[in-house]
């Protein structure tokens, strides 16, 4: 069994390890192969690419590397053709995949494609994309298949990968002991995001923010987990704007950092909805470039940015973006989780009513739509 998969950035590879744990169940010998990160690497991933190549939010930035992703895609595409997979698993970026997918499928390779853009909360357009690229698509939320079943794009309701990996009761003391950080003190989780843009854009602001913060409270300790490549991007900007900052950054673990906390302060994207599944509380903070922004402003459904509001359809969580991500309003909407209890836990308990709903055995699932896509 032959199988080719991309999957962009950090998100995409822990969802794609995911995956690949119950592909490899359902066939041992399985070769997947394409564009991956180190969790899908250690899973025996042949990836000819690293997913950081394709690490790009907002289209001012993506612009800046367009020619790069291009000749990448076009030397996959290439590849692929002169030796066909059995199918081609396209995880997220679709920005990237769908054109894959469709000049794949073009060329008779059966194609999938796991998470459904979100059409439910912007470029609806895309829907058509996803019917010309898409042999089957995988949703990770339970009203996406009966939308995209509307316009002919058949699907599959898997569950969230994320929900079956992280535990309803996380392991704060476990996490606190391996992360070095004192049992009693209060914490606070620091993920300025994944990509290189967001360092660029989000680190000062949420560094200056934990700064304000342990000026206020000296007792807070803070960790921030560091995506694969960003560590001396986040290094050299702590030196900079909080040197005194009593913060252990890491190389990765962001879930240990997560289960460790007593809140976090985070950059939107998939990060947030881990931080869910973990009941933490959270502030939802985020900077693009500002035409970026525009853009996608105006193509929005929905008052929403971060998936917890989104799923849960109100603001349970602060959003801070833009001019609205400053230092001081950052500490100060982080703080209020600490300073109100009532209201923690009972954004917990949504939190836990959320993590049922998206707890299924995602893997096999997938891996049996898969399964059925391939059969003659």
């Amino acid at each position: 069994m032959r199988l080719a998969m991309v999957a962009g950035e950090a998100s995409g590879d822990l969802l794609a390890e995911q995956l690949l744990g119950g592909l490899q169940q359902r066939w041992p010998q399985l070769e997947a192969f394409g564009i991956g990160g180190p969790r899908m690497r250690a899973r025996g991933f042949d990836a000819w690419w690293g997913s950081d190549a394709l690490a790009v939010r907002g289209y001012v930035e993506v612009l800046r590397h367009y020619r790069g992703i291009r000749r990448i895609r076009q030397g996959l595409a290439e590849r692929l053709l002169r030796e066909p997979p059995r199918a081609f698993v396209g995880v997220d970026a679709p920005d990237f995949n769908l054109g894959l997918e469709a000049r794949l499928r073009a060329e008779g390779i059966r194609t999938v494609h796991f998470v459904c853009p979100s059409i439910w909360a912007w470029r609806g357009g895309r829907v058509k994309q996803l019917a010309a690229a898409c042999d089957h698509v995988l949703c990770l939320f339970p009203f996406e298949p009966e939308l995209l079943r509307a316009h002919g794009v058949a699907a599959t309701y898997v569950g969230h990968p994320l929900a079956d990996a992280i535990p309803l009761q996380p392991p704060r003391e476990a996490a606190r002991a391996a992360l070095g950080l004192d049992a009693a003190a209060p914490v606070v989780a620091l993920l300025p995001g994944s990509r290189a843009s967001e360092i660029e854009y989000n680190a000062v602001a949420f560094l200056q923010a934990a700064r304000l913060m342990h000026e206020r409270r000296p007792e807070l300790r803070f960790v921030l987990p560091a995506a694969p490549g960003l560590r001396a991007a986040i290094d050299s900007r702590l030196a900079q704007h909080a040197p005194a900052l009593p913060v252990n950054v890491t190389d990765g673990r962001s879930h240990e950092a997560l289960a460790a906390c007593d809140v976090t302060l985070i950059a939107s994207g998939t990060a947030t909805l881990e931080a869910a599944l973990f009941g933490r509380p959270m502030v939802i903070g985020y900077r693009m470039h500002a035409l970026s922004h525009q853009l996608m402003k105006r193509m929005a459904y929905q008052p929403w940015a971060g998936l917890p509001n989104i799923l849960c359809r109100d603001f349970v969580v602060p959003e801070l973006l833009q001019q609205a991500c400053t230092p001081e309003a950052l500490a100060r909407a982080t703080l209020a989780w600490l300073d109100e209890p009532a209201r923690a836990d009972a954004l917990r308990a949504r939190f836990a009513e959320l993590h049922h709903r998206l707890r299924r055995d995602t893997a096999r699932l997938a891996t049996d739509a898969i399964a059925q896509v391939l059969e003659p």
